[in-house]
């Protein structure tokens, strides 16, 4: 990305990108837009996915064409049992030097690569599933007596299969706070399946080409670091994550009865990270409330614990996530009558006396812009704005 740009032409820019590489991914994939938009933004935000759906919903494939359209290094692990934690970060082994010395020498694992693809992670061992911690949260690896920075950008995709459940071990709570989003590949409709036969009848191979390289990616990261959040935003993020905890005051009957645990201080920094992402997709340089209930269940459906009575019921973390968003909404909404018949009365007040005392009337905005940010606004909006 050019550095010359200013910001809006950066952000015009950075949509133009997103939507040219999600058009070849496409290519590629048939459906699935909420987890393609789902994954892109996680890379761009420098976070990684645990990615869960039955087999042959094109879990795989999908991370195959976002390393080629994005041209970045691809790796893959297929988890097992048996598998080790040297195989995953790699090891030191002794070879004879030019004197014919036994010397260490450190061999990289696949965990060296730009994106990891963690295939069935949860057949693994916990020990060997926590060799990805330290590399997921802080980009680096210790292995063979050193600490060693990983290659950027590093993007970890992990897979899990939701059915076959024996000989699986569930990631702990530590290592699923670690994955920026959780995203669902779902079943495909019958005309999507038809359109799945037609695309692979020719060849297996990807379709998608090359559009940009690392570096560009890192550069959109860049952008959109300096995108705004509002005070307002940031408080309704905040409060959101802090409602799904049912041992704090004031947490609603809804979260006392179907919660165990809530959501990790990692959630908000998901949330308004990735709400800032999703503005820039839609080329807007402002976050609203629409941005950061859009990402909720992806950022927290992996972080909340439902108690056994709501597991019985059949409920589900996106249901009692949705549900959450719904009080709030209504708590905003109540605020927002209640602060404009505050606002009303002030206006009538002011022009009674402007009246009464013959002077010139004031000129009051319809919306102020404090109260407007929040939603989704354009440039032309926010420019003409008093």
């Amino acid at each position: 990305m050019d550095s010359s740009m200013n910001l809006e032409e950066r952000i015009r820019h950075f949509s133009r990108q997103y939507a040219a590489v999600k058009g070849e991914i496409t290519k590629d994939i048939v459906g699935q837009e909420e987890a393609v938009d789902g994954t892109l933004i996680a890379m761009i935000a420098g976070g990684n996915v645990l990615l869960e759906g039955v087999p042959g919903t094109g879990k795989t494939r999908l991370v195959r064409s976002v390393a080629r359209t994005l041209d970045l290094m691809f790796s893959r692990i297929q988890f097992t049992p048996d598998l080790m934690p040297a195989d995953v970060t790699g090891a030191n082994i002794i070879e004879k030097d030019e004197k014919g010395n036994n010397k260490q020498r450190f061999v990289g694992g696949p965990i060296f690569s730009n994106i990891v693809l963690a295939d069935e992670i949860n057949r693994a061992t916990p020990k060997t599933q926590s060799a990805l911690l330290e590399a997921m949260q802080e980009h680096r690896v210790t292995a063979g007596g050193g600490t060693r920075t990983l290659m950027e950008p590093f993007f970890v995709l992990a897979t899990q299969n939701p059915i076959e459940q024996d000989g699986t071990y569930m990631l702990p709570e530590a290592q699923m706070d670690r994955f920026m989003f959780k995203l669902f590949m779902t079943f495909p409709t019958e005309e999507e399946l038809c359109r799945i036969v037609r695309l692979t009848q020719d060849t297996q191979e990807e379709r998608s080409e090359r559009i940009m390289n690392g570096e560009e990616l890192l550069a959109m990261r860049e952008t959109a670091k300096e995108i705004p959040v509002i005070d307002e935003v940031v408080a309704y993020a905040a409060r959101l994550v802090a409602s799904t905890h049912p041992e704090l005051d004031g947490a609603s009957e809804t979260v006392k009865k179907e919660l165990r645990f809530g959501a990790s201080p990692r959630a908000v920094q998901a949330l308004i990270y990735g709400a800032r992402i999703q503005a820039l997709i839609e080329g807007r340089y402002n976050v609203s409330y629409d941005d950061i209930d859009a990402l909720a269940c992806p950022a927290l459906r992996h972080r909340v614990k439902l108690t056994y009575d709501a597991l019985m019921r059949g409920r589900t973390p996106d249901q009692v996530i949705t549900a959450l968003i719904g009080e709030l909404r209504a708590e905003r909404g109540s605020k927002r009558t209640k602060a404009a018949k505050t606002e009303g009365a002030e206006i009538r007040e002011n022009l009674t006396g402007a009246v009464f005392a013959n002077q010139k009337l004031p000129q009051f905005p319809i919306v102020r812009l404090g109260h407007f940010i929040p939603q989704k606004v354009s440039p032309v909006i926010m420019k003409n704005l008093h």
